[in-house]
Parts: C-alpha cells; sequence; structure tokens
C-alpha cells in the first residue's frame, strides 16, 4: 500500500537553512556529516529533517515558517537588539523559501485553488521523488513585524498564518515561561488579521494571552504545534479548559514531538530517549486525550516541530528521520484507529480546516 499523505503543520525549514546553514535540498546524512565537530549548536549532527525526506515520508505540504525574535535589552535571551534587525531577518528567511521555489523544491501554497491544484499534482503522481512539496508560510512569533502595517506587506508576499508570540518575553505578546496579558499591540494586530482572515496560531501564548486571543479574534485559529498539559505540566502544553475551547472554534491542535513535551520525565539537555524509551506512540496517548475531550477525532494532526533548536538527541528514539512519520500508519491501527481517522491524522483535518477557512 502507498503511503498516506502527510501534512506537517510545523516546521522551522528557513531558520535551519540561514541559521544552521543546512541546505535542505541534500541528503539527511550529507547535512550531518557537514555538522560533525561543530559545537555552535546542541542539535549539530542530529538533524532529522531535509527535503528528500520529506517527500520520502510522503509528506506533501508543510507549514514552514519564519522566525525571528527581538531580545530586550537584560534578559539575557538570544534574539536581535531591534525590530528592524528582526524583520530583515524573515526577510532572509522568505528569499530562501523563493530560492527553493525557483529550483522546484517548494511551492508557496497561499489560497484555495493552489492548495487543490497541489493535491491533484501529488495524488496523481506516479512518483513524487522530483515534486515540489507545498508549504503555507507562517510567522512564529510577531516580534519582527516593526508595526502593524508590516503586516500587510508580509501577507502580500504569502504569509497566511500567524502566532503572537514565542519564548520569553514578546512585543506583541508574552510567551512561553512568562505569564501575563497581550500587549495593546496585539489587538490592532489581530484586527487588522481578522481584516485579511489570517489564522491566528495559539502556540506559545501564556494562559491570560490564549484567554484574551480567543476572546477577541473572530478570525480561524488552529494550535500548530502543542500537546497536553494533564499529560506532561507544563505552561507550554494545553490544558483541558484550552483544548475544548479550541473544539468550540473547530481547530486542530498538531501534536509535537520534542521529548519534553511528551514526557514528564524529560529534562532539556540531560535525558536520553533511548535510556527513558521514549517513542513515538506516546504522542498518541496526548492524541487520545484530545480525542475523549471532543469525542471524535476531528481535532488532531501532526505539528512535529523536528528540527525545531533540537533533533535526535531529543526526539522519540525510533524516529531517524521526518520520513518516519509514516510510523503511525501503524501505531494508530495498533491503538484502533480507523483508516477514516488515520487519514483524518495525517491530513484530513488540516485539509478540513483549510477549505472551511479559505473557502
Amino acid at each position: 500500500m502507498n503511503n498516506r499523505l502527510i501534512i506537517d503543520a510545523h516546521l522551522d525549514l528557513a531558520m535551519n537553512a540561514i541559521e544552521w546553514n543546512r541546505d535542505l535540498s541534500r541528503p539527511i546524512d550529507e547535512i550531518r556529516q557537514r555538522e560533525l565537530f561543530k559545537p555552535d549548536k546542541p542539535d549539530r549532527g542530529n538533524g532529522t529533517v531535509c527535503l528528500p525526506e520529506l517527500r520520502k515520508g510522503n509528506i506533501g505540504l508543510v507549514v514552514a515558517t519564519q522566525l525571528s525574535r527581538v531580545a530586550p535589552l537584560g534578559s539575557g535571551l538570544p534574539g536581535w537588539h531591534s525590530p528592524q534587525q528582526a524583520w530583515a531577518m524573515t526577510q532572509a528567511q522568505r528569499v530562501w523559501y523563493q530560492e527553493m521555489e525557483k529550483q522546484g523544491e517548494l511551492r508557496l501554497i497561499h489560497n484555495l485553488a493552489g492548495l487543490e491544484a497541489h493535491l491533484k499534482l501529488w495524488e496523481e503522481a506516479e512518483d513524487t521523488n522530483d515534486l515540489p512539496i507545498g508549504y503555507i508560510l507562517s510567522l512564529e512569533g510577531a516580534d519582527s513585524l516593526v508595526d502593524v502595517d508590516y503586516l500587510q506587506e508580509a501577507y502580500s508576499y504569502g504569509l497566511r498564518a500567524l502566532g503572537l508570540s514565542h519564548f520569553g518575553p514578546g512585543r506583541y505578546a508574552p510567551g512561553t515561561k512568562k505569564t501575563g496579558p497581550l500587549d495593546a499591540k496585539a489587538y490592532d494586530l489581530m484586527r487588522e488579521m481578522s481584516q485579511l482572515n489570517m489564522i491566528l496560531d495559539v502556540t506559545h501564548l501564556t494562559d491570560e494571552g490564549f484567554d484574551e486571543a480567543l476572546d477577541f479574534y473572530d478570525g480561524p485559529i488552529w494550535a500548530s504545534h502543542h500537546n497536553v498539559r494533564k499529560i506532561v505540566p507544563n505552561q507550554r502544553q494545553l490544558t483541558d479548559a484550552q483544548i475544548k475551547r479550541l473544539i468550540e472554534r473547530d481547530a486542530v491542535i498538531g501534536g509535537m514531538l520534542d521529548c519534553w513535551a511528551m514526557d514528564v520525565r524529560f529534562i532539556d539537555t540531560v535525558s536520553d530517549p533511548w535510556q527513558l524509551d521514549i517513542k513515538l506512540e506516546m504522542l498518541v496517548d496526548h492524541w487520545d486525550h484530545i480525542c475523549q475531550l471532543a469525542g471524535n477525532a476531528k481535532h488532531i494532526g501532526i505539528g512535529s516541530d523536528l528540527d525545531g533548536i533540537f533533533g535526535t538527541e531529543q526526539s522519540p528514539w525510533d524516529l531517524d528521520t521526518i520520513a518516519d512519520l509514516q510510523k503511525f500508519d501503524a501505531i494508530l491501527k495498533k491503538k484502533g484507529y480507523s483508516d477514516a481517522d488515520i487519514d483524518a491524522v495525517f491530513h484530513g483535518n488540516w485539509l478540513r480546516f483549510l477549505r472551511k477557512n479559505w473557502k
């Protein structure tokens, strides 16, 4: 049987290409080989994502990010010292995506007609090895938008989804490991997003910011890469109340494969996935929990976040590359999921969401 089509709703492709200096058009073994004995990043030599591996795993559509944060004076956090610098970095990332389009590696998907044409291309192809991978452009954290007027320019070049925050303090909203409400600028930004029918990604928001965003924003909402707080207690995870609110909004929640978000025992930079026996199937516990709250499997999907500043050292031990997402087929069957539900998790739920909101 042919592999099912997969949509992965969160990959930091351009960050890896520009800041990690990874040529994602090359084989994964070559990328890893180039990074041997480089100590500058914790995941050197451990990458899991490249364009050939996406094709190998029949991952024909991804949500790909621009990511560039501003670090406030005295915060001690990595990041740019001004919004203008952060904006410039996102533009370098945008140009990389465009260069990959010119090479036939990627295809920007920004409306329903383009989505349907791309799906038809992948469905009818006998061999996907030379097909472009579709990508929907998302901005992870709004720090780089110098002011709200910049959103219109970003939309014009294809940005269709946006998260207000990332880690730590943010210009529009505080994020992971912080508390507190949205900044006043966030409301102006969401008003403009609503006019453009952009997708609001609630990932990384504080609990206060999450509630305020859902109360205020009347456009489409998703959680691109989020797991369950009841299983792994952490502010970065979704509470049952938050999950129920997302279900009420017909949102889809992408399960992520960073080990700390899957298993409460895992400690960043300390634990070993092999020693703790952290496997892909552990993500299904998070999906099951969401399904129980929803009463169906219509609100879960994949948002792997693979190579999101971590690699195999912080991924399930039975995943070598992103192509191994196909292993979820057998895992979900073993857990009792029907063929229709597996299709929904792999791609159907994200497609339903996009078709509904891009009509």
